[in-house]
């Protein structure tokens, strides 16, 4: 089969057009798994197909590197958006395009240079709130309070400030970082698993963040959890409206919409293409 390599922000994806593969051989949870496989296959954080879609220019499904099948993907449609696009999916007039999703359908705009898209503007809708605000929880051993926000995936946001227990953990050793994630992602509290984000404030328009996503483990970005981390903070009064979110593999861009929506700003790359 034929495959795209591309990132937003270093948050790494295989990519499927099955508009043109037939995938009906395999069993694509595996197939994820072997594909994402930084020794054995192509390498990713996940695999995204990009199927047909009656409500849009295309539908997205996506693999987290487990195996395991999600709903949505900030960076990730971002990606898909660039792949449409760059790919002749959409005309090369347009600057504006439309992904399915397990979510629902999300607009995009595109800047586009040279004939490619370097940056996509991707209408998150409004989060979901799903726990109090903040929440107490205790995690191996831990006292802490988070913000449970769910935008196409469940994300549980940690503001440093509030919990000096993990300050200083945006400078944790990676297999520390690792360690201490896993007891994240598996809480009880979240029996379908969910993601970490680790929040520092810079000030009311930039955050640092660090990310432990379900099914993944550590990224270099995550866009619905910049996303998510953003709308908690405008929810709580830490941050205003439009926000800076540096992350180890880039920077992002949030604005939140008088309550009425989210947008996600940020790159899309096609790092090579290939024959598995």
């Amino acid at each position: 089969m034929n495959f795209t390599k591309m990132h937003g922000c270093q948050n790494d994806f295989v990519f499927i057009n099955c508009m043109n593969e037939n995938l009906s051989q395999f069993d694509l949870n595996d197939l994820a798994r072997r594909l994402c496989d930084r020794r054995l296959g192509v390498g990713a954080d996940g695999l995204i197909l990009v199927r047909p879609s009656d409500k849009a220019d295309a539908f997205m499904q996506i693999f987290n590197a487990d195996g395991s099948e999600d709903t949505m993907c900030g960076n990730g449609i971002r990606c898909t958006a660039k792949y449409v696009y760059d790919h002749n999916i959409i005309p090369a007039e347009r600057s504006h395009t439309s992904i399915d999703t397990a979510d629902g359908v999300k607009e995009i705009d595109l800047t586009i240079n040279n004939g490619k898209v370097e940056i996509a503007r991707v209408n998150m809708g409004i989060p979901r709130i799903t726990s109090k605000l903040p929440e107490a929880i205790n995690v191996n051993g831990l006292d802490l309070k988070f913000y449970g926000i769910d935008d196409g995936t469940d994300h549980a946001v940690y503001f440093i400030e509030d919990n000096p227990a993990i300050n200083g953990i945006n400078s944790w050793a990676d297999s520390d970082f690792a360690k201490l994630g896993v007891y994240f992602e598996t809480h009880e509290r979240f029996p379908n698993r969910t993601s970490s984000d680790f929040i520092e404030i810079i000030s009311r328009n930039e955050i640092n963040m660090r990310v432990f996503e379900r099914g993944c483990g550590e990224t270099m970005a995550c866009g619905t959890g910049a996303t998510a981390s953003v709308f908690a903070g405008v929810l709580s009064g830490k941050l205003d409206n439009n926000v800076l979110v540096h992350l180890r593999g880039g920077d992002l861009r949030i604005e939140v919409d008088g309550g009425k929506c989210c947008y996600l700003i940020g790159p899309a790359v096609e790092v090579f293409a290939g024959e598995f």
